[in-house]
């Protein structure tokens, strides 16, 4: 593919990296991670091979969810610095090639920001409408709870007023309602306020809950959506919106904005993650290739966010009960370790089991799956859970920079896990000096992924691999394609693929040393290990391996190199 075409539409084959600037890294020693200690950290971004960061919510809050209850969409939290550092930061991210997003959580305020102090004074005040009120308690649908754990409710009374408001999540986080046109403009606002600062857009928070729960309700919901992303491109022509969009394929792709593409830019793929740890748990490949075979193509310029883990819980509520149990029992048996009745609240390696050739090949997975990657900060050195802490905080300790922790020169204010995942033992340090680290794996995956555009951008087709466990899959673009293998199972396979269009080519493996011919039927054996993961570039005779992805069309040659 023309590289052209891969930098202007950037986010098609972006790596990005969610991190929390509070447990990142401290940069003034007083336990809490910062904007000046992550602006250190930055060529250790760039050198991984990141393209995109993605920013949790840096703003003032109370803080009791995270800072996911947000007091001042305009401001950078004091914990974490100045809007002096964040500009420096931006200043020199850019200054090292790395975009930068941050978390749009529009869909509600903390119950102490102005607005809502404000609002609940009076029926009569003019921020009234900001929000969403009720003279009795609507009917609760037990569905519609997101926190069962802390909640039984989405409206809570406000005894000042005399009324009841809606809050999707927390009672101390009301809904914003994006009916009032004056709401749907502030939010503009604060998207160019972000945006003249150097952001490149927003992963935003909960998008069903942002457009659905409004009164009065929306003529068209998606036009809301539609109008974001307008301005935005008329502020920036390759801003993104990377949506946290939950739903069916069926319903999801009205997010991208059906046919046009013309609403959210991205939306994560959490059916093809559900069914991903499906396949892990059963070491079978047909959960995970049954939802590559019915995950809809996005409309041009769009693109699907694929991961494995996040910043919240391992969420399998797209999974039947059945299915979810066999996920709890192969990776979370313990009741302390489920979450919410649907999730799970751990990292991926210590769901492994710590065990480093299963852990390469899950992400292995990741990375050749169709897609854009997002990575959770330390996935890259395989830390584990504090499940000591509560709830969904078991998954945000503090990044593990050195065998003494290295995050701060003294305490941290959250505990790192310790045991076999403590930073003793999983830390940046010690994994740079190992050639066969986890740290090293992912640096070769990203380089990889980078130098296959067709993984991103091309059409995938599962192929018939012959042996349950193995997921086989080929990515074609421009008349180049990749074939990648993954085996789910414990044991040595040898499968036998038929490889349409690609007789008598040449299969270069792009993770180790070694090539394999097609014979001239088209047909190949391989046979991969325990575990084992094997990426493969198609090139004809007359092509060197690495020409073969920027071929043009079907009569580009070029002759092989000595």
């Amino acid at each position: 593919m023309r590289l052209t075409y891969t930098s202007d539409l950037w986010w098609k084959n972006a790596v990005v990296y969610c991190l929390d600037v509070e447990t990142y890294k401290d940069g003034n020693g007083d336990g809490i991670g910062d904007f000046r200690g992550l602006t250190q950290q930055i060529d250790y971004l760039a050198g991984l091979g990141v393209t995109c960061l993605w920013l949790m919510p840096f703003y003032p809050t109370p803080n009791k969810d995270d800072g996911y209850d947000i007091t001042d969409f305009y401001a950078i939290d004091p914990r974490l610095g100045t809007l002096g550092d964040f500009v420096e930061f931006m200043r020199t991210a850019h200054d090292r090639g790395l975009r930068v997003i941050a978390d749009l959580v529009v869909n509600h305020t903390s119950d102490q920001h102005p607005w809502f102090k404000e609002a609940r004074r009076s029926k009569d005040s003019p921020r009234r409408d900001w929000y969403v009120w009720s003279d009795k308690k609507e009917p609760d649908d037990p569905g519609q709870v997101v926190f069962p754990d802390k909640e039984n409710s989405i409206w809570q009374y406000d005894r000042g007023s005399g009324q009841y408001y809606l809050h999707s999540f927390y009672r101390h986080q009301p809904d914003l309602n994006v009916a009032n046109p004056e709401v749907r403009d502030e939010i503009a606002r604060i998207l160019g306020f972000w945006m003249e600062l150097g952001l490149s857009g927003f992963r935003v928070d909960a998008v069903p809950f942002l457009i659905e729960n409004v009164e009065p309700k929306l003529a068209d919901p998606h036009d809301f959506l539609a109008d974001l992303r307008a301005f935005m491109t008329r502020r920036q022509g390759d801003s993104v919106l990377l949506g946290e969009v939950n739903v069916p394929y069926k319903e999801l792709m009205g997010y991208f904005g059906d046919g046009l593409g013309d609403q959210v830019t991205m939306c994560f793929d959490f059916i093809g993650m559900q069914r991903a740890w499906l396949s892990l748990a059963r070491g079978e490949a047909e959960p995970l290739a049954s939802a590559l075979k019915e995950r809809p193509r996005p409309p041009k310029d769009c693109q699907w966010a694929t991961f494995l883990r996040n910043h919240d819980e391992l969420t399998l509520d797209k999974l039947t009960d059945e299915e979810r149990q066999e996920i709890f029992q192969a990776f979370g048996p313990e009741e302390d370790m489920q979450i919410f009745g649907r999730g799970l609240r751990r990292r991926l390696p210590p769901m492994l089991g710590g065990d480093l050739r299963r852990i390469k090949m899950a992400y292995s997975l990741l990375f050749s799956l169709p897609g854009t990657p997002v990575l959770f900060y330390g996935e890259e050195i395989g830390m584990g859970e504090n499940l000591a802490a509560e709830g969904r905080m078991a998954v945000r300790t503090p990044m593990q920079w050195s065998s003494e922790g290295g995050f701060s020169m003294h305490e941290p204010v959250r505990k790192m896990p310790d045991g076999p995942f403590g930073p003793e033992r999983v830390n940046v340090a010690d994994q740079k000096r190992q050639q066969d680290s986890l740290l090293r794996w992912i640096q070769l995956l990203i380089e990889r992924y980078r130098e296959c555009p067709e993984l991103a951008w091309g059409t995938h087709t599962v192929i018939d691999s012959g042996s349950p466990q193995v997921l086989a899959h080929r990515c074609d673009a421009d008349g180049a394609s990749v074939v990648v293998l993954h085996n789910l199972g414990r044991t040595t396979e040898e499968v036998e693929l038929k490889l349409d269009g690609l007789a008598n080519y040449q299969l270069t493996d792009l993770l180790v040393d070694g090539t394999t011919e097609v014979s001239d039927k088209g047909a190949v054996r391989l046979p991969l290990g325990p575990h084992g993961c094997r990426w493969l570039r198609a090139s004809p005779p007359e092509v060197a391996p690495e020409d073969a992805s920027v071929k043009s069309d079907s009569s580009f040659t070029h002759p092989r190199r000595s």
